[in-house]
């Protein structure tokens, strides 16, 4: 397959294409061509250079507040124009509470000020070339840790006033942490318990007392996932798998890539060693 074909295009009157111009070059970095179309273009127009442009998808960027109305406008003169399977996806200045009815609307994604041009270069390849490098999303949340002093005073909480039963109850000496494991639903409640001063979880405790730890997500293919994640710069505390409870494999990700949320990835497929 030939260069992925990109055309970046500004709806309407906004009057700044810096962050377009930004987005058209950090994509050709990678590889593809773009095609930019310049300011205040209207739906229609951007549809028909799409389609005469023959491009594998379109992105737009909006930073005047009308892209309720201008997004699902391109939307819609594509298919107008028998070119409803040309993708479009958005960026820009888009309050996270329009992207679901953006979505709604045929806007493949979106995305806000926080997202990095990797992650939408990661995106357009596997969005055009599904093969490339296509992770699934996370299947479930696995379990939530929550850091306490002690299981033996924390747990009557759970199973008395929660109702929830208790499963089990394991040491995990290489991590230095007792944990105690409660079902719901799908899911799991992981109390965690210092055995020593050495233990992340004293260290956790010390610092913030108790509380949420870290949730965890069950995934599949965690070598590729993090292999991926390292691609779009995303800082990890283990880029290397390590055997879990269970004998699963997980991998945490840094707090800092997700806004002081300490995510772990489980995943307990069989195969999962590899």
């Amino acid at each position: 397959m030939g260069k992925i074909r990109v055309l970046i295009a500004k709806p309407g009157l906004d009057g700044h294409d810096r962050g377009a111009l930004v987005i058209a070059q950090a994509l050709r970095d990678h590889g593809m061509e773009v095609i930019y179309t310049g300011l205040r273009q209207s739906p229609v127009q951007i549809a028909q250079a799409a389609i005469q442009e023959d491009v594998d998808v379109v992105g737009l960027s909006s930073l005047s507040g009308a892209h309720k109305t201008l997004f699902p406008k391109v939307v819609e003169a594509l298919e107008a124009r028998n070119a409803g399977d040309i993708p479009v996806v958005g960026g820009g200045v888009i309050p996270a509470e329009d992207i679901p009815f953006l979505l709604e609307k045929g806007v493949n994604k979106i995305f806000t000020s926080g997202s990095s041009t990797e992650a939408l270069a990661t995106y357009i390849k596997q969005l055009i070339q599904p093969e490339s490098e296509e992770v699934d999303p996370p299947e479930k949340i696995a379990h939530i840790g929550i850091a306490v002093k002690k299981i033996d005073q924390a747990l009557s909480f759970y199973t008395d006033t929660l109702g929830l039963q208790l499963e089990a109850v394991e040491e995990v000496e290489s991590e230095g942490v007792k944990v105690a494991f409660l079902k719901i639903g799908d899911s799991r409640i992981e109390l965690l318990e210092p055995l020593n001063e050495s233990s992340a979880i004293k260290r956790y405790l010390d610092k913030k007392g108790e509380g949420i730890h870290h949730i965890a997500l069950e995934v599949d293919n965690i070598n590729e996932r993090l292999t991926s994640m390292k691609k779009k710069g995303i800082q990890l505390i283990n880029e290397q798998p390590k055997t879990g409870a269970h004998n699963s494999r997980i991998a945490f990700i840094h707090p800092k890539a997700a806004n002081g949320v300490l995510f772990e990835m489980c995943d307990h497929s069989e195969g999962s060693e590899s």
